[in-house]
């Protein structure tokens, strides 16, 4: 599974998989125990795991939440400081460690804390796509370091 199939869903808890486009939506399955299916329409917002960005003050203005989850699977391997139920102010210490340079004026602790909760649903239902992150990212360099030595 890749980002690119995993949802949030504007108004519900949790992660889902689209599961199948219809005519007037989609269908998603949640990423839990449970696989609930969820028949959504065209009213509901829906935001795909590989457009979500975070606010930085570096001259991008944002980080890809795929290089943030790659990033915090790097630096503790599954065992967060933190938990979704943790204090704003250690939610937010927390994101300091592994992006330095968010935006503190438009990131909030309910922002960090939505991404300890998708981070930990990826961990435990989707683990390949915290591998896949990797993988992806190993063949970007070895692609850009193959062309450096070319030039």
């Amino acid at each position: 599974m890749l980002l690119k199939e995993i949802a949030t869903i504007s108004g519900m808890s949790g992660l889902f998989k689209v599961y199948k486009s219809t005519a007037k939506g989609a269908i998603m399955e949640s990423l839990d125990a449970k696989k609930e299916k969820v028949a959504i329409g065209t009213s509901h917002r829906v935001s795909i795991l590989q457009e979500v960005s975070i606010y930085t003050t570096d001259k991008e203005g944002t980080i890809l939440l795929a290089n943030v989850l790659h990033a915090i699977h790097e630096k503790y391997q599954g065992v967060l400081p933190v938990t979704p139920k943790s204090e704003g102010k250690e939610l937010l210490v927390f994101l300091k460690t592994v992006v330095e340079n968010y935006d503190t004026s438009r990131v909030y602790a309910s922002d960090v804390k939505k991404l300890v909760s998708w981070y930990l649903i990826l961990l435990t239902q989707a683990p390949e796509t915290l591998v896949l992150q990797i993988e992806e990212e190993v063949k970007a360099e070895e692609i850009e370091n193959e062309e450096t030595e070319k030039a």
